[in-house]
């Protein structure tokens, strides 16, 4: 490697330094609880690299509280972010799509300001069978230390996040973050065991003609969403469905496109947890440019949540994409 190439290398560490994402009373807490994030990333990363070797693959024979079964790498992941954050000084409450209840670390009202960590341990982790692409998604917001029950301070709107990402666990280790100022995009780097920014300032397409959804399930949803379905297929666009959050969403914003997931008879009130994964990829997702709604009129990250758990539709993705189906859905 050429010395200005080496010149050239910025760490997700120095990244964070660089941009002074910490306010003047935190000590540089915002930072840590980043750091406990890549470390997880990593500890993650080799664990689903190896986890046919060891036998980690397959259903642990329990579910979550969401009712779904989970699988054993999914515990192995909730178990790491929970034991890396709960170290970290300036975290006081972390939450779990998990979990059926958070985990109160500190609930002192004085002192430094502290942090809420919530988050999608392994997303998509029905692929890790067949060697497909999972991820992380994480929010973090401030504490409340007005708020009578701990708790409370979980159901904040999305527009209230100080920042969110996720990390992708595929042909590389991708960590994509947002601190309110743009979205950057940084790989992992086995040589030197960092995240080394590859992306700054990344920005969404305008347009690309692809859709992102599950159409197994397209007989269920409402017509509005049918009808745009029917649309876009009489106008050539093509259908792309990893089955990953993470990997569909991590597409769109490289290529462009529209991610949905609509309501169903099944899940009328749409499927995805509004605090552990639409609203994180909302906010990435503005923040690169594109949109993000509920429902016509309604942007995800407006949405107020009344339950840590609560569910939501959502349709994220280039600007001018997801135009098109809101315009399809409203009529």
């Amino acid at each position: 490697m050429s010395n200005e190439a080496i010149r050239d290398i910025t760490t997700l560490q120095s990244h964070i330094l660089e941009h002074k994402v910490d306010e003047p009373d935190d000590g540089h807490t915002l930072s840590w609880i980043l750091s406990a994030l890549s470390i997880s990333a990593k500890i993650i990363a080799s664990e689903v690299r190896r986890a046919r070797l060891v036998d980690v693959l397959g259903e642990v024979g329990t579910a979550n509280v969401q009712g779904e079964t989970q699988q054993k790498l999914d515990v192995i992941a909730n178990e790491v972010l929970l034991r890396t954050l709960g170290r970290r000084e300036g975290v006081a409450i972390v939450a779990s799509e998990e979990n059926e209840e958070p985990v109160i670390i500190r609930n002192e009202r004085r002192g430094p300001r502290r942090y809420c960590v919530l988050f999608d341990p392994l997303d998509g982790s029905s692929n890790l069978d067949v060697c497909g692409a999972v991820g992380t998604i994480f929010s973090i917001v401030r504490q409340d230390r007005r708020a009578e029950q701990p708790e409370a301070s979980l159901l904040q709107r999305g527009v209230e996040q100080v920042a969110a990402g996720y990390v992708l666990y595929g042909s590389s280790t991708v960590f994509t973050l947002t601190l309110g100022r743009g979205v950057d995009m940084f790989v992992l780097d086995p040589s030197i065991g960092a995240f080394v920014r590859v992306e700054q300032g990344l920005k969404i397409p305008k347009a690309h003609k692809s859709y992102s959804v599950n159409e197994g399930n397209r007989l269920t949803f409402p017509e509005g969403y049918q009808r745009y379905l029917h649309w876009a297929q009489e106008h050539g666009y093509s259908s792309r469905y990893v089955g990953a959050m993470v990997a569909d969403v991590h597409r769109i914003l490289l290529k462009g496109g529209v991610f949905l997931y609509p309501p169903t008879q099944k899940a009328p009130q749409g499927k995805l947890r509004l605090l552990y994964e639409a609203n994180p990829m909302a906010m990435l997702v503005e923040q690169a440019g594109g949109k993000a709604y509920a429902a016509p009129g309604t942007r995800i990250l407006d949405v107020k949540p009344d339950d840590i758990h609560q569910r939501v539709p959502v349709v994220l993705g280039s600007p001018d994409e997801v135009d098109r189906v809101m315009e399809q859905v409203g009529e």
